[in-house]
């Protein structure tokens, strides 16, 4: 079991900047592979930045490719999402989530951040 807490949400005027952070505890962090996910109002969660199955860096949408950057401090068991150059379609909620290395699905999920962007 795996504890996720997000952080760094809030309201932002396009073009500008947020970083979000995900905190996990319970286990150990190397243990899980963790990525980070969004959901729109009425529309289905999406893959935001998860590691790539090819194994070599991490994938991204194509919607936020180039803007969003994914990092991780393993001394303080968190993971960040850094977003630049943000559009109103990026508002959603935004959830990090943690799979076992052995899972194909992500189990475990935080409570999630909201993030609205003005236009």
């Amino acid at each position: 079991q795996v504890q996720l807490v997000e952080s760094g949400g809030g309201l932002v005027q396009a073009g500008g900047s947020l970083r979000l952070s995900c905190a996990a505890s319970g286990s150990t962090f190397n243990t899980y592979v963790l990525g980070w996910f969004r959901q729109a109002p009425g529309k289905e969660r999406e893959s935001v930045a998860v590691p790539s199955w090819s194994g070599g860096s991490w994938w991204y949408a194509d919607s936020v490719k180039g803007r969003f950057t994914i990092s991780r401090d393993n001394a303080k068991n968190t993971v960040y999402l850094q977003m630049s150059s943000l559009k109103p379609e990026d508002t959603a909620v935004y959830y990090c989530a943690a799979r076992r290395r052995i899972d194909k699905e992500y189990g475990y999920w935080g409570q999630g951040t909201q993030v609205t962007v003005s236009s």
